[in-house]
């Protein structure tokens, strides 16, 4: 008989899902995680999460006299699987016997690992159906709360977690959220606070527990606090929960009346939630707040997952590793405090920290801010979160980094790879350089990071990697997407450069005048370090506009490496300009052995306005005279001049008066009294005045990038932004608004009154007549004749001529 069943491994039946599985399985591999979130499931514990448990629905709970059975009792099929056939269960789904066990083995290996504090398992009531932490936290909620309950819950910039009454979160919007947060003098938690909270708000529910305060909890203290304010106390140890099982960490069952726990962090299991409750007049509250209050069917695959990751948990070997995961956080701290780093909180006793990234800061006052940090980090080879610090406004403009050891412990790492590991972290921080951008809302805080600093740590965190464990179950590929390259003098590599800012890119990576290439063609050129050294030396061929080949040789590896860094934007590449930044992102890749191609003399430096290491000491200059400087001074004009609706403002009685060397209409007093008017209703211009340029063709957009303050080829299409020209020692000439019409075509629109000045300073730069540099004085500008450029108020262009009238003032629209 024929079927529809899909047989086939993945790489079969989807082989493109298969290889991101081999990426993403190198990348764990490869890289070192320290996001004390994360850690890495088990094999065993992921052939479950796959297994045909996956399959089926299975609302509703086993039985509950399976609670209080040991774990053999729970698997003797002989007696379990005759009640099914008989009693049934309080499934509504049939086909469910063996999800009825496999969740009942999950439930008592809870029960079994997290009794304490005088509970025995039969005295504990769990449930293992929670799909996560969030859901699991929710469903507690549902269960002991009304909407417009007061709860407490620690301050998520102080270390509290998202669903403990972030505003954010709908904990924060469907309850009466009141934060307690940490004694400013100690960094610890301030549990007079607390007290003192709970008592003025009496809350109903206080919460207990973090996602990145880095001490451990007084849960007894908590139970006072609690008893007092006449509150439930919900412990939410997601965090912990290996750590607890592993009893190193206070374990909270017995203690608080409710217990969550995620089991995807510490305890090394799929991503799922446990809650635990020990009494029994909220047990049933809870299984309905789960199901139905918030989800329906559970994944019962990963509930047998769990089972797996529970019944590792209670060997030796995991509780070894909990340990060592403690020393080895307690090991880290020490060793970045050692660097100089503030620990916020004054260090750890689990498993993460959080560190300051102020104190590292750049010339312009600029702190490191945390997700500048954490991206630093990641191009490094390490992987860390950013994350908010006591003091912090906003968690979305956090200060700091968690990092955490759960991931590098599993690995293998102890003390002296934790030393190690430290000092490149601090390497990385603290070569990195922080300046503000201005934003449209606010300063917008950027980093760039010395390229050797950021190569010497990837080939350190990759030695450490390489020495580290891995899990072999796991297929894994090279991982081409990240790559660490030492320097080899003597190889010549043929290099790919893609992507649709590829000619724009390589205009300013490369010495020679790229966006002068028509396909098929091809350039001796350079690619120098920042000081103006050559790196490597050989030929750009244009393959089409977003495909070159570059045939490098010297430093050819350190190449690729430079060339990727520069794609990715963090590096720093000119001394002089650190907002400096080239055009992307691209694919750079190795295409293997390339052309070997030998240059002398000033071959492959063309005459251009910049390129990386032009501004470096060891820069091979062109022997060209030097330029005199550009003359401003324009000459007087006796007569005002008039626009072409010069007369019809005439005939419609307007009064005249000079403005910008022009005879224009006024219809107030004064020309401060229009400008009031038209801000408080609206008013219609004569804006034939003003000096519209037109560029148009291939180089227009590189030369206003060169010749304006903003970044013109960002500037989509119909688009437009304010901007300056300047003069070599950076003074305005004036300002101006660039218009985008097409990818090849821009209107400048400058005051009238600098018209004829910025027409001279804008020609005499194409024409390389005028300094542009006065550190370089024979500098010239490239890309003279790709493009043309036309003062729109010429009479020669006849209708493309701009005769302009504007609308402005708030009421403007009304009017319309």
């Amino acid at each position: 008989m024929s079927d529809f069943l899909f047989r086939g491994d993945i790489d079969e039946l989807d082989s493109v899902t298969a290889e991101l599985i081999r990426h993403e399985t190198a990348r764990q591999q490869q890289k070192l995680i320290m996001i004390p979130s994360e850690s890495t499931a088990p094999y065993a514990v992921r052939h479950a999460l796959s297994s045909p448990f996956h399959n089926i629905y299975a609302e509703g709970y086993p039985s509950e006299h399976t609670r209080r059975m040991t774990q053999a009792d729970i698997l003797d099929y002989g007696r379990r699987l005759p009640e099914f056939r008989r009693y049934g269960d309080l499934r509504y789904y049939k086909g469910t016997e063996y999800a009825n066990i496999i969740e009942a083995l999950a439930r008592r290996r809870a029960a079994e690992i997290f009794a304490d504090n005088g509970m025995t398992a039969d005295d504990l009531y769990v449930n293992v159906q929670p799909l996560s932490g969030a859901p699991a936290n929710n469903a507690v909620y549902t269960a002991l709360l009304n909407a417009g309950d007061t709860v407490m819950g620690m301050d998520l910039i102080m270390g509290g977690h998202l669903t403990h009454g972030s505003p954010a979160n709908r904990s924060g919007k469907f309850y009466n959220i009141v934060s307690y947060g940490i004694d400013p003098q100690t960094e610890k938690l301030d549990y007079q606070q607390m007290m003192d909270l709970a008592l003025e708000h009496r809350p109903r529910l206080i919460i207990g527990g973090y996602s990145s305060y880095p001490f451990a909890a007084d849960w007894e203290e908590y139970r006072r606090i609690a008893d007092a304010a006449g509150a439930y106390l919900l412990a939410d140890v997601a965090h912990v929960a290996g750590l607890i099982a592993a009893g190193v960490y206070p374990n909270p069952v017995g203690i608080a009346d409710v217990v969550t726990f995620t089991s995807h962090k510490t305890l090394n299991g799929p991503r799922a939630a446990v809650i635990i409750t020990h009494r029994k007049d909220l047990a049933a509250k809870i299984d309905r707040g789960v199901f139905p209050g918030e989800q329906g069917g559970p994944h019962v695959n990963t509930i047998a997952a769990l089972a797996v990751a529970l019944r590792l948990a209670a060997s030796q070997q995991f509780r070894q590793l909990q340990r060592q995961t403690v020393v080895n956080a307690k090991a880290l701290a020490d060793k970045l405090t050692s660097r100089g780093f503030h620990l916020p909180h004054g260090g750890t006793d689990t498993h993460l920290m959080v560190v300051d990234c102020k104190s590292v800061t750049g010339p312009d006052g600029t702190g490191l801010s945390g997700d500048m940090a954490a991206r630093a980090l990641d191009l490094a080879g390490i992987v860390a979160n950013r994350q908010t610090i006591p003091g912090d406004k906003s968690a979305l403009r956090p200060s700091g980094i968690r990092l955490g050891t759960p991931w590098v412990t599993q690995r293998g790492f102890k003390a002296a790879e934790i030393d190690v590991l430290g000092d490149i972290i601090a390497d990385v921080l603290q070569a990195c350089v922080p300046f503000s951008l201005m934003g449209r809302v606010r300063p917008l805080a950027r980093a760039k990071v010395d390229f050797d600093v950021l190569q010497a740590a990837k080939i350190r965190a990759r030695d450490l990697s390489a020495k580290a464990g891995i899990d072999t179950a796991a297929e894994a590929d090279g991982y081409p997407h990240f790559y660490y390259l030492d320097d080899d003098e003597a190889q010549c590599y043929a290099i790919s450069v893609r992507g649709a800012a590829a000619g724009d890119f390589l205009q300013v990576v490369l010495t020679s005048d790229v966006a002068a290439l028509k396909d098929g063609e091809s350039q001796p050129t350079h690619i120098l370090e920042k000081d103006g050294a050559v790196m490597a030396s050989g030929k750009v061929t244009r393959l089409s506009a977003a495909d070159y080949r570059l045939d490098m040789a010297g430093k050819a590896a350190r190449a690729v490496a430079w060339l990727r860094s520069l794609s990715d934007g963090f590096v720093l590449f000119d001394t002089q300009d650190i907002h400096a930044k080239v055009a992307g992102p691209v694919a750079v890749e190795m295409m293997g052995e390339g052309e070997a191609v030998s240059l002398a003399g000033t071959a492959g430096y063309a005459q251009k306005a910049y390129c990386i290491g032009m501004n470096g000491e060891h820069y091979l200059s062109q022997p060209t005279d030097d330029l005199p400087k550009f003359a401003a001074d324009a000459a007087a004009v006796d007569m005002l001049r008039q626009t072409d609706l010069h007369s019809l403002h005439q005939e419609l009685g307007a009064k005249l008066a000079p403005f910008a060397g022009y005879e224009m209409p006024l219809w107030y007093q004064s020309v401060s009294d229009e400008h009031l008017a038209v801000r408080r209703d609206a008013g219609i211009f004569d804006v034939a005045h003003m000096g519209v340029f037109d560029l148009r063709g291939p180089g227009a957009a590189h030369f206003l990038d060169m010749a304006t303050t903003n970044d013109v080829k960002r500037l989509a299409v119909g688009g437009s932004h304010y901007t300056f020209l300047l003069d070599v020692d950076g003074i305005p000439l004036d300002d101006l608004m660039i218009y985008r019409l097409a990818e090849e075509h821009f209107l400048a629109v400058v005051n009238a009154a600098n018209n004829d000045k910025n027409w001279r300073w804008l020609n005499a730069v194409m024409a390389g007549e005028v300094m542009i540099d006065n550190r370089d004085p024979a500098r010239q500008m490239e890309g003279r004749g790709r493009f043309e450029l036309r003062d729109l108020r010429a009479r020669q262009w006849g209708d493309e001529r701009r005769v302009d009238i504007a609308l402005q003032g708030p009421a403007s629209r009304d009017y319309l």
